[in-house]
């Protein structure tokens, strides 16, 4: 058999200065990569929260209290720990005390239906769940067939200084509105308080803590087809892919950066760039519950950003108001965009406007998530999603026969290999081996060019999954939502894109005879089932779905109908 023609890694001269081709094996599990950031910047802030601060020496000795007060509910290596939390001081904490105890750890979106959460719940059988007190009332109903025993309930507002937590109980209208946004009291006896957790002392540090090899995380992803499931990750795999993107950014300063946690930790992408990434270098991580323009702005005031994580849509209002003199940019040295394309123009906005450098990476939950990034220096190219991260290795094979590689510049689907790879679907054994191939390559599902330098185009997509506001959407979730409606005799979800990059989610549906429905109304249907982001925006009725001989939905056709 010939040799691949990306084995000679055509890649390799195209790197930043400084940037190494190789990154050394892990040799640290997430909790000791934390511990050794205590110890080297204890004095130093770790985490602000509405101006609140916490240092790595505070934020070390809460992760133990927390790991001491899990232990003394029952959670063992191997157990898994579910958390639905908004960014907040807690959940950093919560995640770092659960790995302290070799559990995994399990992130849900907290903004998920009731119904989307019981669906994970029941897929995981976690015994351990840490809740925003917002869904505490709503885990706690959950059937006693799960395997739930222990819910612990976080009031994120008790990590506001104690001048906003005043302010939040003022018997004033707008007051009473922000704290509404912000907790709500579980009207259920089940759920243990968080501070309740933290009044057992500290867990010993002879502890026996998880090795490189363990699973550190379940992240659910749709991966690239079918119905979310959770994609498993090891301490080796997420603290690899943290020291790859420490080396992709030579310019750092370990202990004087500043990043903006405006991207979910939740989401395999801002879980890896702030929850692991920036711990590990001694960043202040500042934290948003989401996403605000005008809580951007005035944490910029006290702390201005160094280090910005965002997809494009962030980043061009973010430019739009420095242009604007809204905000201040300039501190703005490295921002690194991901999970939608990052069009040029947004590029061309945000370098004017910071004079700093903004790149677009790529990857998906199954590669921890960054496999790929533009260069951060002058031989970055835009419209590209760049080039291999050290100590990572891609091909373009055949997507009906991926043993056949295809030559430099002839369109295939991208396969991925390096130390991030995750090690498969959690019970899902038919899925891990149609994604993950033999030897370690990773089905991406993407359709792939590469230039003579190594430089990746992706130029279309095999799987069907939608991308919008950053998250996975299966079209299949969808449809099994809207054909649950008694009015819907058939349904198709596909992709439609977006001038401003990314796509919105569109459905076509065949309503059954004699029966009128207004789209809108199927929205509102939708909107008690789903997550605001997979909710159709255009519901488009139908007189028939195309289908193939065996009766299968041609979804890319019903995309080019609604496209035209």
């Amino acid at each position: 058999m010939p040799e691949s023609p990306y084995a000679s890694r055509p890649w390799s001269t195209s790197y930043a200065e400084g940037v190494p081709f190789e990154i050394d094996a892990p040799s640290q599990t997430l909790p000791e990569m934390l511990a050794a950031s205590v110890a080297r910047f204890g004095k130093k802030t770790a985490l602000e929260f509405f101006g609140a601060a916490t240092t790595y020496r505070e934020l070390g000795e809460q992760v133990a209290r927390a790991a001491e007060g899990l232990r003394r509910l029952g959670v063992r290596a191997g157990d898994r720990v579910a958390l639905v939390l908004p960014n907040s001081p807690q959940h950093v904490v919560g995640f770092y005390a659960a790995l302290r105890l070799g559990a995994i750890v399990i992130e849900h979106n907290p903004l998920y239906t009731p119904r989307e959460l019981r669906h994970q719940f029941e897929d995981h059988g976690a015994r351990f769940a840490i809740v925003w007190d917002k869904l505490a009332d709503t885990v706690a109903e959950f059937p006693s067939d799960l395997a739930l025993e222990h819910i612990v309930s976080v009031d994120i507002t008790a990590a506001l200084p104690l001048a906003q937590r005043l302010a939040l109980r003022l018997p004033v209208a707008k007051a009473r509105a922000a704290r509404a946004q912000l907790t709500a009291r579980p009207a259920s006896r089940r759920p243990i308080a968080w501070k309740t957790l933290l009044t057992h002392g500290s867990l010993s540090r002879k502890h026996a803590g998880p090795v490189l090899d363990d699973i550190a995380l379940l992240q659910y992803t749709s991966g690239t087809t079918g119905s979310p499931k959770g994609a498993v990750l090891t301490h080796a795999n997420l603290r690899a892919n943290a020291m790859q993107g420490r080396a992709w950014v030579p310019g750092l300063r370990d202990g004087e950066e500043t990043f903006y946690g405006v991207l979910p930790l939740f989401h395999a992408y801002g879980l890896t760039l702030c929850l692991t990434f920036a711990m590990s270098i001694g960043a202040k991580l500042v934290l948003f519950p989401k996403y605000d323009l005008d809580l951007v702005v005035a944490a910029s005031k006290k702390s201005p950003p160094t280090f910005l994580p965002a997809v494009p849509p962030i980043y061009d209002q973010l430019a739009r108001a420095a242009a604007r003199g809204t905000i201040d940019l300039k501190s703005v040295r490295f921002a690194i965009s991901g999970a939608m394309s990052l069009p040029v123009a947004t590029v061309d906005r945000w370098e004017a406007a910071t004079g700093g450098l903004l790149v677009e990476g790529y990857g998906m939950t199954e590669s921890s998530p960054v496999a790929l990034g533009n260069p951060i220096g002058p031989s970055r190219r835009p419209g590209t999603v760049g080039v291999p991260f050290p100590s990572t290795e891609i091909r373009v094979v055949d997507p009906d026969d991926p043993r056949v590689d295809l030559p430099l510049g002839e369109p295939g689907e991208l396969l991925l290999r390096g130390p991030q790879v995750f090690q498969g679907y959690w019970n899902r054994p038919s899925d891990t081996a149609a994604t993950l191939l033999a030897g370690g390559w990773l089905r991406t599902g993407d359709i792939a060019s590469v230039s003579p330098d190594g430089f990746v185009t992706i130029v279309d997509r095999l799987k069907e999954i939608i991308i919008t506001g950053g998250f996975n959407v299966s079209p299949s979730e969808v449809e099994d939502v809207l054909t649950s409606h008694p009015d819907i005799a058939g349904a198709a979800v596909v992709a439609l894109p977006k001038s401003s990059g990314g796509e919105d989610v569109a459905a076509a549906i065949v309503l059954r005879e004699g029966v009128q429905v207004e789209p809108e109304a199927i929205r509102d249907f939708c909107k008690q089932r789903l997550a605001a982001y997979k909710v159709p925006r255009r519901v488009v009725v139908v007189d028939d779905l195309p289908r193939s001989l065996i009766g299968k939905v041609q979804r890319r056709e019903v995309r080019e109908r609604l496209m035209s």
